[in-house]
């Protein structure tokens, strides 16, 4: 629900939503404003190509996104997921999660401010700095032009070291969006 709590609403004004038939069910939103897709199953919005892939994270029917305009850019949306088991060629835009960083996250278990039932759903649910370096590593980067990091968590993360060591690791332009600071 973190990520499409205005769906009813955005459906109620006209807005076209996309959504797995699990999404849709479990936000009780139906009609024509409202597109299922399926994973691995590819659709067109206007100019863009977009191809859906499954996720790994604890909400039914998660996806991530594979967008391909028809000027040739070609951009990864992956949030909300432990890992990723595809690769992508020809990438020019990636936006990927880096939510926690283990040994920032381990400490906040030591000091007691995030309980270790907590610990354990984010590594099996979120992405983490170290797993999304290894994303990066795996996948064609030559035509790459920015790379976005999504979803830091505002106490596991740190996000001035996360675009420095994304940066050093990719040589790529590097934006943190929502800029965590790391407290």
């Amino acid at each position: 629900m973190d990520h499409c709590r205005a769906v009813k609403d955005a459906v109620r004004v006209g807005v076209t939503c996309y959504a797995t038939a699990e999404t849709a069910e479990a936000l009780g939103v139906s009609g024509h404003r409202v597109k299922i897709v399926r994973p691995l199953e590819q659709f067109r919005i206007d100019l863009w190509t977009v191809l859906p892939f499954d996720t790994v994270h604890d909400a039914a029917g998660s996806l991530g996104f594979l967008l391909a305009h028809k000027c040739g850019d070609k951009l990864v949306y992956l949030t909300d997921t432990a890992y990723c088991k595809y690769r992508f060629k020809g990438l020019t835009h990636i936006l990927v999660e880096a939510n926690y960083s283990l040994d920032i996250l381990r400490q906040n278990v030591v000091d007691g401010s995030v309980p270790t039932e907590l610990k354990n759903r984010l590594l099996k649910t979120h992405m983490g700095l170290e797993t999304a370096k290894g994303f990066l590593r795996t996948n064609d980067l030559s035509r790459v032009r920015e790379i976005w990091l999504l979803h830091l968590s505002s106490g596991n993360s740190n996000s001035a070291r996360f675009k420095r060591e994304v940066q050093a690791l990719t040589g790529k332009m590097v934006y943190v969006a929502g800029e965590a600071d790391g407290t």
